[in-house]
């Protein structure tokens, strides 16, 4: 055998040897693998680069997390920006999640059911108060006494909205429809506007313009029942909780932490929400000690927001509120998701 022959043959020696070694290690890798906790289960979840949610006078630990900037700073550990998108009312809260604006909003119960019914995919994962923000309102000198007296008259209400669905259930409780009065679709601000310049005989009124109206116009609560408010829910986009579900429980978790702080700290939350809302301290006083309540049917929603929406479920339908064959009953099934609230409060 030639000297250059040996050198070939020791060559494919060499490289036999190290393919060999490298199928070892590559083997004993897989079995280890199969059993290390470095796998494709305990990979992190992926991170947004920013976080959409909104902000509203109608959801005040809204305003303690945006003003104390503790999601800003919770969220900023992993290079994820927060973005404050301001709500006027849960009609918009829904428009901005079903153009995809935001990634969680803040509406009333029923209105995170109406929206689901007509194909928005939400979630509802926290409820975060339990408030009598709505009722029937009428002026100072209104000769209306009784909700039956509403038949013909004229009622400006927000489409889509707690005082909304306040409106029909009251209406349905005297044996009425909507078709037997007149509505007048407002946002709430300019509905006290109607009410008080006599433009309309009632008002489904929301707080705090609700609690304006009656410290500063003497308008009277014509109707009242907290049983008839949804509660308050934080709602996710369905495609955004499932990819991040991580960071929806860390919302979750401020929101805790807000709810604490504001049932500690009445006089400098009303402060907030006076200023936010550009109403006057009294006004805010009166909305926060009152009408709302934080300190029990709140946190991971369940069984009480579920008893209240399906009272709500069989109107979307009678009122002619959803589609052609949408089914309020499915869409309230598929709703309610506690889980993320349930590991995000210890």
């Amino acid at each position: 055998m030639t000297e250059s022959h040996l050198r070939v043959l020791g060559t494919l020696a060499i490289l036999w040897a190290a393919a060999g070694c490298h199928d070892s290690r590559a083997s004993q890798g897989n079995e280890q693998g199969r059993g290390s906790p470095v796998s494709e289960v305990s990979r992190p979840e992926p991170r947004p680069a920013e976080l959409r949610l909104d902000y509203a006078t109608y959801n005040l630990s809204s305003l303690v997390l945006k003003q104390q900037g503790w999601l800003d700073a919770e969220l900023a550990k992993d290079g994820i920006a927060v973005r404050w998108v301001f709500s006027a009312g849960s009609n918009k809260a829904n428009e901005l999640l079903a153009s995809g604006s935001v990634d969680l909003a803040s509406t009333a119960g029923a209105a995170a059911l109406l929206a689901r019914t007509n194909g928005v995919p939400l979630k509802v994962v926290y409820v975060y108060s339990k408030p009598e923000w709505a009722a029937l309102v009428v002026g100072a000198n209104s000769p209306i006494t009784q909700v039956q007296d509403l038949k013909g008259k004229k009622i400006a209400a927000t489409r889509g909205t707690d005082p909304f669905f306040f409106l029909l259930r009251s209406l349905a409780a005297v044996g009425l429809h909507q078709s037997d009065v007149e509505l007048v679709h407002l946002q709430h601000g300019d509905g006290r506007l109607a009410l008080i310049r006599g433009d309309v005989d009632a008002w489904a009124g929301l707080d705090p313009f609700m609690a304006s109206a009656e410290l500063r116009d003497h308008a009277r609560l014509l109707a009242r029942n907290i049983d008839f408010n949804s509660f308050g829910t934080l709602n996710a986009r369905e495609d955004f909780l499932a990819r991040y579900p991580a960071q929806v429980q860390r919302v979750i978790a401020q929101y805790e932490r807000a709810r604490a702080w504001i049932l500690a700290h009445q006089a400098e939350a009303a402060a907030l929400l006076a200023a936010e809302g550009k109403i006057e301290p009294d006004v805010a006083q009166k909305q926060i000690t009152e009408r709302t309540v934080l300190d029990h049917d709140v946190g991971i929603p369940g069984e009480a927001l579920r008893r209240a929406l399906v009272a709500v479920a069989p109107i979307l339908t009678a009122e002619k509120l959803v589609g052609a064959g949408a089914d309020p009953d499915k869409a309230l099934a598929e709703l309610i998701s506690p889980a993320t609230a349930q590991a995000a409060i210890k």
